[in-house]
């Protein structure tokens, strides 16, 4: 099912399964404005409400309410937790303090990257890590061979193993234990207004004062929670809400019932979606490994790989990429008004000359513009024209000439021209 061989690659066939309903689905069925419902990471999802402009631009200037339960939970916990945990990420964990989180990598032993995380510090040697819910079973696997020893961790030094044995567990697992956790995302400048009218003083200074990548653990409308300055849509304020998977419907209904008024809205994944690309976020698959096995250093993210550290898995494949690495994710705005064709993913992006120096990785509209997230040589700067190549969409237009892939360094006609922009955006 999983392995990884002398190059230090992991190797994992996942079994699809059906799709299930997260632990949302009900109360996404009862909404008034029927969900949109597809397959995503093996859990029927919502993909819109209303409409994906409705809900990004209520993200932007009021509330989205997003189904997150889907996501992996973990917990690591024992007296060698915060040292395994630094073996196998590639931030430096020992510079998270209690109330604290952190953005992370994990990679293999060849320096693929198996994930991108959040890791929450809750006391000495007692964390929880969430990964991507695609990547979920990968990683679960991966910890479960790391802490059996089945599994190269150094390729200079492969009977190296690691000596730190923690307990992982599941924790939207139910039948793991009593605190369980799923994540709830309430995200967009009106958060903090519909989160203090469900809980009392103290707890509301507490989250007023929350600064990003911290958490509280307090109580909710009657329910246990934590409570963190996390999300994935860009915005200064927004928040995860970790609960037990039997109180987030409870949750959920409150949240928007005392969020009406001031604007909230359910948001489905085509929101999350064009919120994260606007901002300049990544999505595994994407703008991180994917195929063109993008590294940290090439999405913009060099910074939470410590390269100082004594060791952590994949450390000499960073090394050499952070020398080496001769392309780089870039933020793109383009033309966007009705009546342009849509870009999309493996469309040529050219320089002002018509060369190809690469492609598009996701695209979506956000108002009058298409936001595009592109990898494009390095040398690529703010503000420099790039010129998008539309690959062919049908196969009247691959007879007409139009080509269905474009390598590098090829020279065409761009079909419409916009400009690099800052690397991740400021609302």
């Amino acid at each position: 099912m999983a392995g990884a061989g002398s190059s230090g690659k992991f190797a994992f066939n996942q079994i699809r399964k059906p799709p299930s309903g997260s632990v949302l689905y009900e109360e996404h069925l009862k909404s008034t404005n029927k969900p949109h419902i597809a397959d995503f990471a093996g859990y029927l999802m919502p993909l819109w409400y209303s409409s994906i402009s409705a809900e990004h631009r209520a993200v932007r200037q009021t509330a989205g309410l997003f189904d997150c339960t889907h996501m992996g939970v973990l917990e690591v916990i024992g007296p060698t937790a915060a040292e395994f945990l630094n073996a196998v990420t590639t931030n430096e964990i020992n510079n998270i303090s209690i109330g604290g989180a952190q953005y992370g990598y994990i990679l293999d032993a060849g320096g693929d990257v198996l994930d991108d995380i959040i890791i929450y510090k809750r006391a000495e040697n007692k964390f929880i890590m969430v990964v991507n819910a695609a990547n979920e079973p990968k990683i679960k696997e991966w910890l479960k061979k790391l802490i059996n020893d089945n599994v190269i961790i150094d390729i200079d030094n492969p009977d190296r193993k690691l000596e730190y044995k923690p307990v992982i567990r599941d924790m939207r697992d139910t039948g793991s234990g009593s605190d369980c956790r799923v994540d709830i995302a309430l995200q967009g400048p009106a958060s903090i207004n519909i989160l203090s009218t469900l809980v009392n003083r103290e707890v509301q200074s507490r989250i007023e004062n929350l600064i990003s990548f911290h958490f509280a653990e307090a109580i909710i409308a009657d329910i246990e929670c934590i409570i963190s300055r996390t999300g994935y849509t860009g915005g200064k304020i927004g928040f995860e809400l970790f609960v037990h998977p039997e109180n987030a419907p409870q949750l959920w209904r409150r949240l928007l019932q005392n969020g009406e008024s001031f604007g909230l809205l359910a948001c489905g994944l085509g929101a999350r979606d064009s919120l994260r690309i606007e901002a300049g976020l990544p999505l595994y698959g994407h703008e991180l490994a994917g195929p063109f096995n993008i590294s940290p250093f090439e999405a913009g993210y060099g910074w939470a790989v410590k390269l100082e550290k004594d060791f952590f898995i994949g450390k000499a494949a960073m090394q050499a990429k952070a020398k080496t690495y001769d392309m780089k994710v870039v933020r793109v705005e383009l033309p966007g008004e009705k009546g342009i064709r849509p870009v999309r993913q493996n469309d040529a992006t050219l320089d002002s000359t018509g060369k190809c120096l690469g492609w598009v990785l996701s695209c979506a509209k956000t108002g009058e513009k298409q936001s595009a997230l592109c990898f494009m040589n390095r040398a690529v700067k703010e503000n420099d024209a790039v010129g998008v190549y539309y690959l062919a969409r049908s196969q009247s237009q691959i007879a007409n000439g139009r080509k269905e892939q474009v390598e590098k360094n090829a020279v065409l006609e761009a079909d419409i021209v916009g400009r690099v922009v800052s690397r991740f955006a400021k609302f």
